[in-house]
């Protein structure tokens, strides 16, 4: 594949970042519209992202030249869908047992933590203190943020569920960040194998809209197209260039990105402790970004 730059990798990883923070918006939107669950959301997220990368492919690929980089390979392809699956129904089943904050909580701030771990033992990328203390910053900002309106209640089966997930999705980020392969190839089949993991649960909660056909397949097209097509393909692009730990660490923007997104189009409130968790959580990022990016000049 390509050869990313240490600057270009943060650029495609906040970006992605950003538009997975769009995903809560959109899919709270389409539940209110078309009255689809959880699961049947992540469903149709899959299979409208896959289409997507498979026209974007045919369109713009129509030939591929032999040996043009790293194809991604069939065990690749199972591994990371089924761990797609199985991080979005853990946190589903994680905001059912313990809420959404505390959902939120412990699966993003466990994942950068499980990644710094996992890069350190298996890949040799070893943070430095400025990265722990960016990691410890940003796990703060994420704490004021999931819990300024107040703590929900703790349960064992939740945080049970919730590190699952942030285990799944640390999975992801270590399994393409020790072998690139081609983005977009690994994304299309990692949403193809999702969709098929989630489809007999969604299959039972009820798998077509039953609202507001129009405005329920447009925030289909949309969560397909923008938090899953484009963030995967240029989150995985990124991995090639950054640290899985810097990786994980800038993907924290996405909570405080769906918080704004929550204020502005769902009429949520921001307790103050909270809007301070967030330019925390943001302004730590920034701080990594700028960090990693002074580190490496050179393309990696």
């Amino acid at each position: 594949m390509t050869r990313v730059s240490v600057r270009r990798g943060l650029l495609y990883v906040c970006v992605a970042a950003t538009a997975w923070g769009t995903g809560g918006a959109a899919a709270a939107l389409l539940h209110r519209a078309g009255g689809l669950g959880p699961v049947a959301v992540s469903f149709w997220r899959f299979a409208a992202g896959a289409a997507v990368l498979l026209l974007a492919l045919r369109l713009l690929r129509p030939v591929r030249p032999s040996g043009s980089g790293r194809t991604s390979g069939s065990g690749r392809v199972l591994v990371t869908g089924t761990a797609m699956a199985v991080y979005q129904t853990a946190y589903f089943a994680a905001i059912a047992e313990s809420g959404l904050a505390v959902a939120t909580l412990v699966t993003t701030g466990a994942t950068p933590v499980l990644v710094a771990a996992g890069s350190s033992a298996f890949l040799r990328e070893r943070p430095g203190a400025g990265g722990l203390g960016c990691l410890a910053l940003a796990l703060a900002g994420l704490a004021a943020l999931t819990l300024g309106d107040g703590p929900g209640g703790f349960s064992p089966a939740g945080t049970g569920w919730a590190l699952v997930s942030a285990t799944g999705y640390a999975g992801v980020t270590l399994l393409n960040r020790a072998a690139p392969a081609e983005p977009y190839t690994t994304a299309l089949g990692g949403f193809a194998v999702g969709g098929l993991c989630l489809l007999p649960v969604a299959l039972a909660q009820g798998l077509l809209p039953a609202g507001d056909p129009l405005a329920s397949w447009t925030l289909v097209a949309y969560l397909g197209a923008v938090p899953t097509a484009l963030a995967y393909g240029l989150f995985f692009t990124g991995l090639a260039g950054v640290r899985a730990t810097t990786a994980s660490v800038i993907a924290l923007v996405e909570p405080a990105g769906a918080a704004v997104l929550g204020v502005l189009l769902l009429g949520e409130r921001l307790a103050p402790l909270a809007a301070g968790g967030a330019a925390l959580l943001i302004a730590s990022v920034a701080l990594l970004a700028r960090s990693a990016g002074k580190e490496a000049a050179d393309p990696v």
